[in-house]
């Protein structure tokens, strides 16, 4: 339809054209400039729709494109999550069957002078302070003489000198002010000097001190001292780098007698194995599903894990020895657990040895089986350490608590628990005698044993485990010989006994328990008595030795013995 401006235009050509050719003619021409005018409009209006149409249809499949390509990411993303969690596993993993080989490349020794502390010293650097400014110039502030023509006006001498006066007072106020900001700066600056080096005092003083703490624990090592020994092998233990889960919790006593270290060291538990095998992604689902490690793997590994720490454990401690004050390591390897039957806490044994120095250090840990290496070692595994079964500790922790060494050097000349060095044979003999049956055993003195000690025989009578046992007790000061110990295992052998104690107030060398290894033996040192007196015979004594002592002689040619009397 024509608009009313274009009617008017038609209107006119229609004037024009009837004038020239024809009112017909022009009317014809219109329609058919008319027609030509909604076809091109038509045609413009197809032409938009397809464009548009054709967008919207690129703008789907991008979408669709969009879509699939987030899908694709999605999936790759989730891909590596997984794959990143069977790489830290397989890592996790590997890492447990190297504990021990991760050890041999460390040097364990601690060397002292890494515990003093290195403090920097602060540097003294006031910049503000220790520069001063300038002086005031006089020639600042003295006028310009005048000259030529200026200088033969009226009065020019008398302005000049007036300016030179007001000038020479400026300068001198400039420079009393220099002179106060001068003082003020150097008052500042000396301030400032006594601060630092008050601070560097401090520091150089705190220095001393920490230094002289090292030395003397330094010196109280070398000299052999427990507390100092202990606390030597603490830190080795401390600086030991496991992989995430390892409790690295422990106990130590140092029987310096024996040149004995007994430690008590808390296993990671069963739960420190990974369950899991391989983890998977499933598209389908969306979700990370994962393949249970073998039972028979898990358990195996478990027990390689108890093995490696307890191997890698004793091999740091002799390795971290440069001084030899440790000969023998009694191991005893816990894990804490709960009781699924009581739901009490408990604290199985899964390992435990005695080894001295040269047998342990004489072999090559870089190829050998740590497993191998205990059963060579005569150590007693845990069959099942997964399920807890535990074993017989070789030594009790307890048993060799530095307390009970500790409460026998304070405050001793008031201290009234009976001293079992100044005890006579008699009394001396019904402590041990009391003793052992309070711990369970049937006990018959002998004949007295001609070393000055105790010689009895007793009978424990539980099943299976009991049988027949010789005990010997000797009151030495210094280490008690192995002949000592090779004569109880004669007599051992000679009465067809099952088992053989040596108790001593003193202690062992290497010598005796190279000797009483994988043989029926058991030796109790001196803190070993004090604590069982107490735990089982309620009694509180001391160990002090006479300066008069001399140990006795040992006895020699096979003991006799007489058997106990019926308990009836």
């Amino acid at each position: 339809m024509l608009a009313f401006h274009e009617f008017v235009a038609l209107v006119a050509r229609l004037d024009r054209m009837g004038r020239n050719r024809g009112f017909t003619a022009a009317l014809v021409q219109i329609q058919r400039e008319a027609e030509r005018q909604r076809k091109a409009e038509l045609a413009a209006t197809t032409r938009v729709a397809r464009d548009a149409e054709r967008a919207h249809r690129a703008y789907e499949r991008a979408q669709t494109a969009e879509a699939k390509e987030r899908q694709r990411l999605y999936v790759e993303s989730r891909l590596a999550d997984v794959e990143l969690l069977n790489e830290e596993l397989q890592d996790d993993v590997a890492r447990l069957y190297r504990l021990l080989a991760d050890t041999l490349t460390v040097d364990d020794f601690l060397d002292f002078e890494t515990l003093k502390e290195a403090a920097p010293l602060p540097i003294f650097a006031p910049e503000a302070l220790t520069h001063p400014e300038p002086p005031p110039s006089p020639d600042g502030f003295r006028p310009p003489e005048p000259t030529g023509l200026r200088a033969r006006l009226p009065g020019a001498r008398e302005k000049y000198l007036a300016k030179w006066d007001e000038g020479r007072v400026a300068y001198e106020a400039h420079v009393a002010a220099y002179k106060e900001r001068e003082a003020e700066r150097q008052l500042r600056l000396a301030a400032a000097q006594a601060d630092h080096q008050r601070a560097v005092s401090e520091i150089d003083a705190r220095l001393a001190a920490q230094h002289g703490e090292v030395e003397q624990f330094k010196g109280d090592f070398h000299a052999g001292k427990p507390a100092a020994v202990m606390q030597y092998f603490a830190l080795v233990l401390e600086a030991s780098r496991y992989p995430d889960g390892f409790p690295q919790r422990f106990r130590l006593a140092y029987v310096p007698e024996s040149h004995q270290l007994v430690v008590e060291y808390e296993l990671p538990g069963y739960s420190r194995v990974p369950p899991v095998a391989v983890y998977t992604y499933v598209r389908s689902g969306d979700k990370v599903t994962n393949k249970a490690r073998p039972v028979r793997e898990r358990h195996q590994l478990y027990k390689s894990v108890v093995a490696q720490v307890t191997v890698r454990t004793i091999h740091e401690l002799f390795e971290a020895d440069r001084e030899s004050l440790v000969e023998t390591i009694v191991f005893n390897g816990h894990v804490e657990t709960t009781n699924a039957a009581t739901g009490k806490s408990e604290r199985p044994c899964l390992v435990t040895l005695r080894t001295t120095r040269e047998t342990f250090l004489d072999r090559d840990f870089a190829r050998l089986d740590a497993e191998a290496c205990l059963l060579d070692l005569s150590a007693s595994l845990s069959k099942s350490p997964a399920e807890l079964v535990p074993v017989r500790p070789v030594l009790e922790f307890n048993m060799v608590d530095p307390r009970f060494v500790e409460e026998a050097d304070v405050l001793s000349a008031l201290d009234q628990r009976p001293n079992l060095m100044e005890l006579k044979p008699g009394e001396f003999e019904s402590l041990i005698t009391n003793l052992f049956t309070k711990m369970g055993l049937e006990t018959r003195m002998t004949q007295p044993s001609r070393d000055g000690g105790v010689d009895c025989v007793a009978f424990d009578n539980r099943a299976i485990f009991g049988g027949k046992v010789i005990i010997q007790a000797k009151r030495y000061k210094n280490t008690v010989p192995v002949s000592a110990v090779r004569d109880l295992f004669g007599s051992v052998h000679n009465e067809g006994a099952t088992k053989g104690i040596l108790v001593t107030t003193s202690g062992y060398g290497k010598a005796s328990f190279d000797f009483a290894n994988d043989k029926p033996l058991e030796l109790l040192s001196g803190t070993n008595l004090l604590y069982l007196l107490k735990e089982h015979a309620g009694v509180g004594a001391k160990i002090e030795p006479p300066e008069h002592w001399i140990d006795p002689k040992q006895d020699t040619g096979p003991a006799h013995w007489d058997e106990p009397r019926s308990s009836s």
